[in-house]
Formats: structure tokens, sequence, C-alpha cells
């Protein structure tokens, strides 16, 4: 499919990895294709897709291979992402920013490779699980690493709830999904719902919005393809960081392979969902080049410079293949 700008973006969830394919796969569109995605109607971002979607909503254009670090607070001289326990800076190369503390922070998990996907894990079957699911995170403690520093650097950005952006979450307790910026939805700030969306369970602390604690969307579906709002004729761009296929047979068989296959079949289930309500959508994952820039561990922050090129790249390609 040709690309055609969208009424609707939405932009999963993928690690710091993913994070910065979407960025450059946005970057590489615009220059090929002259659009501008601040000025999309509508705005879907689960975990560090709702990074990417705030960042939009605020202004911001979408990071590109080169581009300095990026800094919402004042340049004063002092770190605005935090380093949880004294963790060593990144690699050389890698891009700055809020999704840099989360992998830091993720990292020193005993099961940091599969973080972005294991609580994904947990939404097999959503939303009928929601039982089954609340049953599993109130098992995750209440308690854990803040990722107070990614919702300060959101808040200083100055994304707001403007009607155009839904950030998707899951209420702990209750195990059903809440996608704030929507109505009807709890009242939030964006950073906080931000913050709320990335909070991996059993490795960061819950957020508190209001009398209810929330955690990472993830736990809900890696797309929320279905949280758009859209209606007849409306076009909606889903970019799907963990939807790679497997490198080979071998790949196939493994517990990622498999993984990977069921987030792809309840997208599948999610866009079929869309396109009764009349909306067009477009998918689009890694190619073969980013995902092998990208690897298996999206919360490998020495690998974000690479999945940003490589990102970047495709995005070029698939611009210049819609001119």
């Amino acid at each position: 499919m040709a690309f055609l700008f969208p009424d609707v973006l939405v932009l999963a969830g993928g690690g710091i990895v993913g994070e910065a394919w979407m960025s450059g796969l946005l970057a590489g569109l615009e220059e090929a294709a002259g659009v501008d995605f601040r000025r999309a109607e509508g705005f879907v971002g689960t975990s560090a897709g709702s990074i990417v979607a705030a960042s939009l909503v605020a202004g911001r254009s979408p990071r590109r291979p080169g581009d300095g670090p990026r800094r919402a607070g004042p340049t004063d001289g002092q770190e605005t992402t935090a380093q949880p326990n004294g963790a060593s800076p990144p690699e050389a190369g890698t891009p700055q920013g809020p999704l840099t503390m989360l992998a830091r922070a993720a990292g020193r998990a005993a099961w940091a490779a599969s973080a972005p996907l294991t609580p994904i894990a947990l939404a097999v079957g959503a939303p009928a699980g929601a039982v089954a699911r609340a049953a599993l995170l109130a098992r995750a403690p209440s308690e854990g690493r803040s990722l107070s520093g990614l919702r300060e650097e959101v808040r200083r950005s100055g994304a707001s709830f403007d009607g155009r952006l839904r950030v998707v979450c899951v209420d702990k307790d209750r195990g059903k999904r809440v996608a704030f910026g929507s109505p009807g939805a709890p009242r939030a700030s964006v950073a906080q719902a931000v913050e709320a969306s990335c909070s991996i369970p059993w490795v960061f602390a819950p957020v508190r919005i209001g009398d209810r604690d929330y955690v990472d969307g993830g736990a809900w579906s890696v797309t929320n393809l279905d949280v758009a709002a859209v209606g007849a004729q409306t076009h909606v761009l889903c970019l799907e960081p963990t939807s790679s296929a497997p490198a080979g047979p071998a790949e196939a068989r493994t517990p990622l392979g498999a993984l990977r296959h069921a987030l792809r079949a309840a997208a599948a289930v999610e866009e079929a969902a869309l396109r009764r309500r009349g909306a067009t959508v477009q998918r689009v994952g890694p190619d073969a080049a980013a995902s092998a820039a990208m690897g298996p561990n999206l919360m490998a922050g020495g690998k974000a410079a690479a999945a940003l090129s490589a990102g970047f790249a495709q995005g070029r390609a698939l611009g210049g293949a819609g001119g």
C-alpha cells in the first residue's frame, strides 16, 4: 500500500529501540512526502508510542539522525533525565531523552531483554481477559522504580490533551483499559498519562491518578488500534515496532517469534474493528534492514541510534513510493 497521510496516527509500544525507529520513520516520511505529522487529526499512543505522540502534540517534529539531544527543560547544565541508582551514561551515539532513562532502569531487571514484551503477554485474549489480567496484575508490587523524570520531561514539553491525543493505560486493580484524553476518561495531565503508560509491571511503580493505580498500556494491547476515533473514510496509520517477521523458521519457533505472531494477530483483530466502522488502516512494521538494526531486545539503548537511522531510511522509501 502506498503511503497516505493519516487522519489518525497510532503509535504502539516498543521500548527505547522502537521509539527510535518510529521517530526515524516519521521523519523520513515527512522528508520524502512533504508532510507534517504534527497536523494529524488524532493520535493514539501506548507505552513508548505515547512519548512520540505526546511530542508531536507538543509541536515537536520527529527526531532525525544526527539531531542532538532534546531537553524539554531549562539549559542550566543540570541533567534532567533521572539516572537510577547511579546508572552509567548511555553509549555514545544513543539518542537521549525520557526513553533512555526508562531503558536504563528496566535494564537492571533480571528479565530486561523481554521487558517491553513481557507485560503484553498478559493481554492474550484481550479484552475478554480482564478478570485474569486483573488477577495477574494484582501480583505486581505497588512499589517500584519511579518514572518521575519521564513525567517531568513530558510536562516541560507543554503537551496537553487538546482533543486529538489518547494515551492508553491499564487500571491495575480492575485489569481494564483506560484511554486518557478520550471522552469520559478520568482527568489526568499528559505527563501523568505517559508516565503510567510506560510503567511496566514488576519494573516500575504504578502511577496514581485520581483514586486509581495505572500501569503500562501494553498490558492490554501493544497497539490499541481500536481506541482510535474513526468514522467512514478515516485513514489510520499504525506503526508497530514489534511486528517484524521472524528472520527464519528457527526464530519463528522461539518464544519471541511466537509472541510476535500473537501480537500481529491481536492487531489484526483491532484493525478489523476499525474497518467495520468504515476506516482504512495502514499498518507498518520494521522492514528487513530495520529489523536487523533493531535486534531482539527493544530496551537495548545501544541499538537506538541504528534504529533511528534505519527507520529514517525506511520512511524515506515509503514516502517516495507514496509520491
